[in-house]
């Protein structure tokens, strides 16, 4: 008997699946860490995966 899976979740097409990044802004802090700030896809709001359209079946009126 074979397993039921889940179809493949369809990734972003505009960021290709890496939905954040940290982002350097030149310099560090007192510490001597580097400033970051991290940057979502607006796409997909940083998940990286996009959405599915509900299809509709059946002829056009």
């Amino acid at each position: 008997m074979t397993h039921r899976t889940r179809p493949p979740s369809r990734i972003c097409p505009n960021c290709d699946g890496f939905a954040s990044a940290a982002i350097t802004l030149g310099g560090r802090n007192r510490n001597g860490h580097l400033r970051t700030i991290t940057a979502h896809c607006s796409a997909c709001h940083g998940t990286g995966i996009a959405r599915r359209s509900p299809v509709r079946e059946g002829a056009r009126v």
